[in-house]
């Protein structure tokens, strides 16, 4: 009995949709307007290649998504499409028998440049342009509520129980590559490929991440919790090339991703500020106290949510020295702040997992910060950290990424920090 699957598209207030009855990997039946021609007959891969009127398309594809399967192939890659200049690199790279996979995921739609964000419909259409303009098919992945419930929500807890989340590590941590590894599975696929500037390397017979070449984009850290164990099936083509020399390559095979501008971070936002989304997701102004670290109070603030460990600019504090938010109270909706000097943190406990045996490692703990070296103990469900030079403005709530070399040896989210 054919399985009937239903997808639609809008824009504008104009709408599409599709139906769809699937055998298999073949769909028997459709009933589709506006396509290039009829997709009943056809496999799942050759109509996810299938063009037409944008919204016909966009509703084919919201239909493909929810069934997609082909036979397994030898040499076919899913290649992660985020609608940029680099996942179209990787595309080109990949060759003919290459599946295109974008997964749209929940964003604010109060943001203010919600068309910007890598998960956001235009990102969809312009990833699914890339493949179709090359003749390779292109698969949407509708998230948004898998996303919302796995990285937003968890985003807004956090910060509900004051600490400092990083999402974007959440995402690629866990729950992208958990989701874009089932779909090369589906898909008929031996390997993914993605458009991050990392490398994969071999430690202790484990593969690893590590490190990409260019240090401007080295995404190592937000890559830091992806599972040794899903490595085997990953490649990372740009991971030894710097992103002038992508965009140089964009450009020379004409790909119309070539001038594209950077998606930007934490893409559930929309280019808004974290503090006015929290307030849209019901953490409420509350008036409370700033205080010193002796408990003398210094002020007020309307929020204790609405401040982060390292901040110094509108801690709204009159000090004859720079003050700085040390840290945050959930229980007594209190800021507490000090100098400089009482931001060093020389011991750190993270919750997670080393991923090769380490008694010493250099480790990041944020982003942009360089790493310091640190003595290693397994400890509880993760590992203590002991800092061999004091780092500043560490939170609970941020990754900590463990570096042997390049290559990412462990990593946790930070529980304590002293």
């Amino acid at each position: 009995m054919p399985l009937e699957v239903f997808g639609d598209g809008t824009r504008n207030g104009d709408w599409a949709g599709v139906r769809l009855a699937v055998e298999g990997h073949r769909i028997v039946e459709s009933d589709a307007d506006g396509l290039e021609r009829p997709v009943a007959g056809l496999t799942l891969l050759e109509a996810a290649c299938v063009t037409g009127n944008p919204l016909a398309v966009e509703a084919l594809a919201s239909a493909l998504g929810q069934v997609f399967t082909a036979e397994p192939r030898q040499g076919r890659i899913a290649v992660a499409m985020s609608g940029g200049v680099d996942s179209a690199v990787a595309l080109k790279r990949a060759g003919r028998d290459a599946v295109g996979v974008t997964l749209r995921l929940w964003q604010d739609p109060a943001g203010p440049t919600a068309e910007r964000a890598c998960c956001s419909p235009a990102a969809v259409a312009a990833a699914r342009a890339t493949c179709h303009a090359v003749g390779l098919p292109h698969v949407t992945l509708d998230l948004r509520e898998e996303f919302r419930a796995e990285v937003v929500t968890p985003f807004i807890s956090s910060y509900r129980a004051g600490e400092t989340p990083n999402p974007c590590t959440r995402c690629n941590g866990a729950f992208r590559f958990d989701a874009l590894l089932e779909f090369a599975a589906r898909a008929g696929a031996e390997k993914l490929w993605t458009g991050h500037y990392a490398r994969i390397v071999e430690r202790d017979g484990k593969r690893l991440i590590a490190r990409g070449r260019d240090p401007a984009k080295d995404q190592s850290y937000m890559l830091a919790g992806v599972s040794p164990d899903l490595l085997d099936r990953v490649e990372f083509p740009l991971g030894e090339q710097t992103k002038e020399e992508t965009r140089a390559e964009a450009l020379a095979a004409g790909l119309a991703a070539a001038r594209r501008p950077e998606s930007q971070e934490a893409c559930f936002l929309a280019g808004d500020d974290y503090r006015s989304f929290l307030g849209r997701q019901g953490l409420e102004p509350e008036a409370g106290d700033i205080v010193d670290e002796e408990g003398a109070k210094l002020g007020r603030h309307d929020g204790y949510w609405r401040f982060t460990p390292g901040q110094r600019r509108g801690v709204g504090v009159s000090s004859s020295r720079p003050l700085y938010v040390l840290r945050t109270d959930s229980a007594t909706n209190a800021v507490v702040v000090g100098p400089h000097d009482a931001l060093a943190a020389s011991c750190v406990e993270a919750r997670g997992a080393l991923y090769v045996p380490v008694s010493r490692a250099d480790v990041k703990l944020r982003y942009r910060s360089e790493a310091v070296a640190a003595n290693i103990s397994v400890a509880n469900d993760g590992f203590m950290l002991d800092l061999e030079q004091a780092a500043y403005g560490v939170a609970p709530g941020q990754v900590a990424a463990l570096y042997d070399g390049d290559a990412v040896v462990g990593a946790g989210v930070v529980t304590q920090v002293s």
